[in-house]
């Protein structure tokens, strides 16, 4: 029951342009202020984690580990893309407590 939700989420995201994909995309508009929150696929590398931990931090924006690429991408309706940053605060608190209760 908890994937539907957070697939519905992502798919609402999309169709609302709350939703950016892709590893530059996403650590560009960290800089700006733009991302509430990062979701990063488990299958993403060590040093992508680490730096968007890191980054993260220090914007003080949440950071989440969730799911596969290829799962996440198809969620999204977006190519295969390992990372994905959320732009709308509601959005981002009602994935960060799915991704939390599951």
């Amino acid at each position: 029951m908890k994937r539907r939700k957070i697939e519905s989420y992502f798919g609402l995201a999309r169709r609302a342009g709350k939703i950016l994909s892709g590893y530059r995309t996403c650590m560009n508009s960290i800089s700006r202020g733009r991302i509430k929150l990062i979701i990063l696929a488990e299958d993403t590398s060590q040093n992508t984690k680490d730096k968007f931990r890191s980054l993260c931090e220090r914007y003080e924006i949440s950071f989440r580990i969730y799911g596969r690429s290829d799962d996440l991408s198809a969620m999204a309706g977006m190519s295969l893309r390992g990372v994905f940053g959320i732009t709308d605060g509601n959005f981002a608190e009602a994935m960060i407590k799915e991704i939390e209760d599951e």
